[in-house]
């Protein structure tokens, strides 16, 4: 039988499969692993690995709560470890779940499920008036002349827009995806990471996650202060995503015109204090974000835009860190 793994952020993944179970029945070959504030996506990534290799089956079919999200980002690594018995579906709803579950009895492979429950999930999603339910349109990426310019040439302002510029560990994922794209309506999002950059699954991965319409992007340090001296890119409106203050402080130094940055998470590892239930800090951290204040950057700690705003070195005082 089919293994079926339920991933999600938050406790969503574990509250539809008791809903599932309260419809079909107890399950055998089935978990649900989730994504906690205070965890990272090494977390889920071993969740979903100790979840596979409990079952019964090297058959997986992987159900995710959001295309993008750090729950499927992980289980996309391992997948392309085990392309030809995993499959992965995202959208997780609950007619697609109970299709799944009850397809697992006349169907053996993961990748046969997937085709069949796609339509089901779709189907059931229903509005009352009907008058009120459009066809989905496609969307169309808007991302300029897709010809090379000569060196020189000056588009739109002749200056990159920065809508955001955000530190975030886990870099491209559901919220900015979603909500972060939809309030700052970027054209392309631009991860900066010298890291990253040499990284070809990492880089695969977040191209894949950018929302419908946006370009995502990974590209060095360097190539970032290229790209805001380039008149070129003037009609390009930017989300920039950064893993840690030290990248940003980089760019900064290198004359990217930064004015605010945005915290929205920094994952817990050895060495760092948690400041709050999605940030942590070291020593280096410290460093680079009080250098960035001096030069005059603000700093918004949200992890998405209908937060409240928190203030940095509040938190960073409570963690005992000495700011200047």
């Amino acid at each position: 039988m089919v293994g079926i793994i339920l991933a999600s952020h938050g406790e969503f993944a574990e509250g539809i499969l008791q809903s599932a179970t309260m419809i079909v029945g107890e399950q055998d070959n089935i978990a649900a692993v989730t994504l906690l504030p205070s965890e990272g996506p090494d977390d889920i990534r071993q969740k979903i690995e100790e979840a596979a290799t409990s079952f019964e089956t090297k058959e997986v079919l992987v159900l995710a709560d959001l295309w993008g999200g750090t729950p499927f980002n992980q289980a996309n690594t391992l997948f392309d470890q085990n392309q030809e018995q995993w499959a992965i579906v995202a959208g997780l709803n609950l007619p697609m779940l109970i299709e799944a579950i009850t397809s697992r009895f006349t169907m053996e492979k993961s990748h046969d499920i997937a085709k069949a429950i796609v339509s089901v999930a779709k189907e059931n999603i229903k509005v009352k008036p009907e008058s009120l339910y459009e066809e989905p349109k496609a969307v169309q990426a808007n991302n300029g002349p897709r010809q090379s310019l000569p060196a020189g040439t000056v588009v739109g302002s002749g200056k990159i827009d920065i809508g955001l510029a955000r530190v975030d560990s886990r870099l491209l994922h559901g919220q900015v995806a979603t909500a972060w794209s939809k309030d700052v309506k970027p054209t392309r999002i631009i991860v900066v990471s010298d890291e990253v950059a040499k990284d070809e699954l990492r880089k695969s991965l977040i191209t894949q996650a950018a929302p419908p319409g946006v370009k995502a992007n990974v590209i060095p340090i360097d190539k970032m202060i290229e790209i805001w001296n380039d008149p070129r890119f003037g009609k390009t409106r930017a989300l920039l995503l950064f893993e840690n203050p030290t990248d940003v402080l980089r760019v900064v130094e290198g004359g990217v015109g930064l004015e605010e940055i945005n915290i929205g998470s920094m994952a817990h590892s050895e060495g760092k204090v948690m400041v709050n239930n999605v940030l942590s800090v070291n020593k280096k951290d410290v460093d680079a974000l009080t250098a960035l204040r001096d030069k005059g950057l603000t700093f918004d700690v949200r992890k998405v835009p209908s937060d409240q705003k928190k203030n940095l070195w509040d938190l960073l005082k409570k963690a005992n860190f000495n700011s200047k």
